[in-house]
């Protein structure tokens, strides 16, 4: 992908533009091969994302199995006057890892007069399409994507400089860090917002065994097929002959991290090859792709604290299935 020079204005949407950070395929075959090289084979999970893996992601969101999404879009239904209120007007509103931008929308039409919404994805094509799209539902709005890497430092526009800020981070992606990580993470935007700036963030509960695992090992086997995308990605972008046939998704619940980990399963002994490297692989080794872990409102709010954050509200569902929380940097 090419950098472009601030924001540029597509054909689509009078008000939408866009904004792209560095180059992502050397850093993703770099990563590649240094995950698949370790002793402990992983790859991040931000690579699951491609144009495929998003609206695969989008179909996971919709299975009956798969609550987070469907209790986290109640959550904001339910309490999105309050949300907005907790938020304040005139407020730029920057979405972390914003996907197709479903929640938004009642979050939007909640807000007091924003002054713009910055959606923030990897995903560059998946993003300006549910960017358009959004346009043209909020033709006033000022909307400027920003195509970039959340999970490391990253610029927005510099014209929202003097702009009060609102992270948006929905979705329990915060979940897929290490604590330490999460921390990290969060003290950039605490410095990306600023003194006065907010984060709404949502994040899964910890709760059944039973529910958990389910929501990662649906009957249709989406999930699966989401994971194992990640292979047929390197074999398309980085000249990857991976046989999907022999690997498979497994998917647990670790009670002692509070996590469900999720791996790609090598089926047979063979080996791989990725950009004329060779990736051996014994019978039943795993490689990494995500973690997703589970906290507690309060297990949440101490881990913000350590960033900075001050929690202000937080909203949960009669089940306690997912958690919304408000935070502001004092």
């Amino acid at each position: 992908m090419e950098k472009l020079d601030g924001c540029t204005t597509p054909a689509v949407g009078a008000g939408l533009d866009s904004e792209q950070q560095r180059p992502v395929d050397a850093q993703f075959l770099e990563d590649v091969l240094c995950g698949l090289a370790a002793d402990s084979k992983y790859l991040h999970c931000k690579y699951l994302y491609d144009q495929r893996g998003s609206k695969l992601f989008d179909m996971i969101c919709e299975l009956d199995e798969y609550y987070p999404t469907r209790v986290e879009r109640q959550l904001t239904s339910q309490f999105a006057g309050e949300i907005g209120r907790c938020i304040g007007p005139g407020v730029v509103l920057v979405e972390y890892g914003s996907g197709s931008s479903t929640k938004t929308r009642v979050l939007l039409d909640h807000l007091s007069t924003p002054n713009a919404y910055l959606p923030v994805d990897i995903s560059e094509d998946h993003l300006l399409d549910a960017a358009r799209a959004l346009q043209t539902e909020y033709p006033e709005l000022d909307i400027c994507p920003v195509v970039a890497d959340f999970s490391g430092e990253f610029d927005l526009p510099a014209r929202y400089a003097d702009d009060r800020r609102c992270i948006y981070f929905p979705g329990s992606t915060i979940g897929n860090l290490e604590p330490a990580e999460a921390v990290l993470l969060l003290e950039r935007i605490a410095w990306q917002v600023g003194t006065s700036g907010g984060l709404l963030v949502g994040f899964d509960l910890q709760k059944s065994v039973d529910v958990l695992e389910l929501a990662y090992n649906d009957e249709a086997g989406v999930t699966a097929e989401f994971n194992l995308n990640l292979l047929q990605r390197i074999n398309r972008e980085l000249d990857g002959n991976f046989d999907l046939d022999q690997f498979a998704h497994v998917a647990y619940y670790n009670t002692n991290e509070h996590r469900i980990e999720i791996y790609i399963e090598s089926l047979t002994e063979q080996t791989a090859q990725v950009a004329g490297e060779s990736i051996p692989f014994s019978a039943g080794e795993r490689i990494c792709t995500e973690y997703s872990h589970k906290y507690t409102l309060d297990g949440f709010a101490e881990l913000a604290d350590q960033a900075g954050w001050v929690r202000k509200q937080s909203w949960t569902d009669a089940d306690q299935y997912f958690g919304l929380m408000y935070l502001s940097v004092e």
